[in-house]
């Protein structure tokens, strides 16, 4: 069946009470969801109350759908919104209990096979996680998601340019921590050579 058409028929159907039907729209996005929030959240004990969070948004704005328009960019919008909330207010719950300073996120990882074939390596993770919160939600739409550049740039509402920019500056900062770590090992080799 076709996935826009069987959105459509599903969204009707919620909005006329079908629980089954919400079920089934569910499944057929969670795996997106949890893979974005996952990367985008960091905290991995954040991540189910965050996915919860966009759930419960989504059921409340459904009417506001326009069905002339593809559903998944819509949800990534309303999933991109929903961590932007939740950044906002853990940051300000830190600066109020003025532990920003102390705070330091562990990075934990735990991917499904489906993300290790996609981003096949630790190094490439780590320098993925590291990257400023602008840039890496940019990688983890395009390149995880993906999703075209026009649909990254209408999920975040963001001019096209923004994203191709944010990407190419991605990009480059990935290439100098991946040539960085290549200068490093072969200064390492060297050493015990001699």
């Amino acid at each position: 069946m076709n996935q826009p058409q069987e959105y459509t028929k599903l969204i009707a159907l919620t909005l006329a009470g079908s629980r089954e039907s919400y079920s089934e729209l569910y499944e057929m996005t969670i795996q997106d969801v949890y893979k974005t929030v996952h990367f985008l959240v960091g905290d991995p004990s954040d991540v189910d109350d965050v996915v919860q969070e966009i759930y419960m948004q989504v059921h409340k704005s459904l009417g506001q759908f326009d069905a002339s328009r593809p559903f998944r960019p819509w949800l990534m919008g309303l999933v991109i919104r929903q961590i932007h909330a939740f950044r906002r207010k853990r940051w300000t719950h830190l600066r109020t209990t003025k532990k920003a300073q102390n705070y330091e996120n562990p990075i934990a990882y735990d991917f499904s096979h489906e993300v290790v074939d996609k981003l096949c390596n630790r190094a490439l993770l780590a320098a993925v996680e590291q990257l400023p919160f602008k840039l890496k939600q940019v990688v983890i739409l395009h390149y995880l998601n993906e999703y075209s550049q026009e649909e990254v740039a209408g999920i975040l509402e963001i001019p096209l340019g923004t994203v191709k920019s944010r990407i190419h500056a991605a990009l480059q900062k990935l290439r100098k921590k991946q040539n960085n770590n290549i200068i490093f090992m072969g200064k390492v080799e060297n050493l015990h050579e001699s």
